[in-house]
């Protein structure tokens, strides 16, 4: 952890569909940025807050983007630099979306996972608002990753117009092998912003 008075920036780190925020993967990743100087605050979402199992409702991801929104509005009181705000799948959707919503919420995205489509239909994209999008994002794929592959996601970036990189994780599926992968690539491309279409094969 940084030291108090040393952190500037701050990264709001939320779950999937079935997980929360005391996931393997997102405790790791979080210790990464940590570790890299950056303030990190692990999410429930308002679906998960209010039970402890089940997934979310389509009728309540306007209210999981407000719990998003606001947690990133208290991540701004307490860094005086960058917010950031990251999760994995269906977390890292929402986090999206809310950004095409205003790009004035966060300065930067972090998706993990993202679930470009429902498994074995590749047709049903989940790239609607990517056009709209004005803030970098950092993509973290699995190569095996059932919810979009490598190269379905380099098709898809394009539409997004802002900087955007793409970190591979060699061999992951969709947990990324609950954090067990060099997290490096992606700190460096989130903070650094000078990065496009950045792709890095890691073992």
């Amino acid at each position: 952890m940084a030291q108090a008075g040393v952190i500037k920036d701050g990264l709001v780190l939320t779950h999937g569909a079935g997980g929360d925020s005391r996931s393997s993967l997102l405790v790791a990743v979080a210790r990464a940025f940590e570790q890299a100087g950056v303030l990190v605050q692990l999410y429930d979402l308002p679906f998960r807050q209010k039970r402890a199992t089940g997934g979310p409702h389509p009728s309540g991801a306007a209210a999981d983007r407000d719990g998003l929104r606001q947690a990133a509005a208290e991540m701004r009181k307490r860094v005086s630099g960058r917010v950031f705000l990251g999760g994995q799948s269906y977390g890292g959707r929402q986090a999206s979306i809310l950004a095409a919503e205003d790009s004035t919420v966060v300065d930067g995205l972090l998706l993990l996972s993202y679930p470009l489509h429902p498994p074995g239909k590749p047709e049903q994209l989940r790239t609607a608002h990517f056009p709209a999008l004005r803030t970098p994002c950092v993509f973290v794929q699995g190569t095996r990753d059932p919810f979009g592959s490598v190269e379905e996601l380099r098709q898809a970036i394009p539409l997004i117009d802002a900087p955007v990189a793409h970190v591979i994780v060699d061999d992951a599926g969709h947990d990324l092998k609950r954090g067990m992968f060099d997290a490096t690539p992606a700190i460096r491309a989130l903070l650094g912003f000078r990065i496009y279409d950045l792709d890095i094969l890691k073992p």
